[in-house]
């Protein structure tokens, strides 16, 4: 099946433009080996953002959507079995915690800023201009697709050394291992061990269009305010908001 699955992203489509040598030659760059002509189709898509489809020129299953989806559970694999050898003593609630940490968006998004991939990210027309390709979650997505990319056209064990490698390039292990990178799940746990009752959070305002909405969220614990956070979605508004919380509560210890 996988077999088949490469020969179909290397074909690519007979309608598609080639892809310009300069910036084939940044990614090179980038990813720090060279794409033979027969794998560039698939690199090409890797780096197609879902605005293209605007133009006509393309399908939406031409656009990297589909090698994020491939992307994200080989670079779960991955960092799996990166974390699995790199700590051999810990338990399974540690491994799984670590793990979400790095394959969470913000950190692959650092990665992939890193990488300058925002320099060949392909946008459409219309939402050209608009900084799609500085977004965080379009940045996460991207490094999955080339992540998929990677495996389609050179196997599992090359791209387990291009994770590894940017895992120890870019990420501080000390710090990963204290951070707290789900500030609700701290919050639950401080009121379950006090009280049987639970945060509640609501949202107070939300701006902006469709696509560019701000989210602004209050908790609050048997009617008191106990912080507000703001937030592109109403899950990192929320988040903000725990984090402020728990803030005010050590405070007030």
């Amino acid at each position: 099946m996988i077999d088949r699955l490469k020969e179909w992203f290397r074909r690519g489509s007979a309608s598609n433009q080639p892809e310009p040598l300069a910036r084939f030659k940044t990614l090179e760059n980038s990813l720090g080996f060279s794409i033979p002509p027969k794998d560039r189709p698939v690199f090409t898509q890797a780096f197609r953002h879902r605005s293209i489809v605007d133009s006509e020129l393309y399908e939406s299953h031409e656009t990297y959507e589909r090698l994020e989806f491939l992307g994200d559970a080989v670079l779960d694999l991955i960092v799996t079995e990166i974390l699995f050898e790199k700590y051999p003593t810990q338990n399974e609630g540690f491994l799984t915690k670590l793990r979400s940490k790095i394959v969470k968006g913000d950190t692959l998004a650092a990665i992939a800023e890193n990488l300058e991939f925002h320099k060949v990210l392909e946008v459409g027309e219309r939402s050209s201009g608009q900084g799609i390709e500085f977004s965080k979650s379009i940045l996460a997505d991207v490094y999955e697709s080339v992540v998929a990319a990677i495996y389609i056209s050179k196997g599992y064990s090359f791209t387990f050394s291009f994770v590894l490698s940017n895992v120890n390039r870019f990420l501080d292990f000390k710090t990963l291992e204290n951070k707290i990178d789900n500030y609700k799940s701290v919050l639950m746990e401080h009121f379950q061990s006090e009280s049987s009752f639970l945060p509640v959070y609501k949202v107070i305002s939300e701006e902006g269009p469709g696509h560019d909405k701000t989210f602004e969220v209050a908790v609050y614990f048997e009617g008191e305010e106990l912080g507000c956070g703001i937030g592109k979605s109403k899950k990192k508004a929320e988040q903000a908001a725990a984090k402020k919380a728990i803030e005010k509560l050590e405070v007030k210890k």
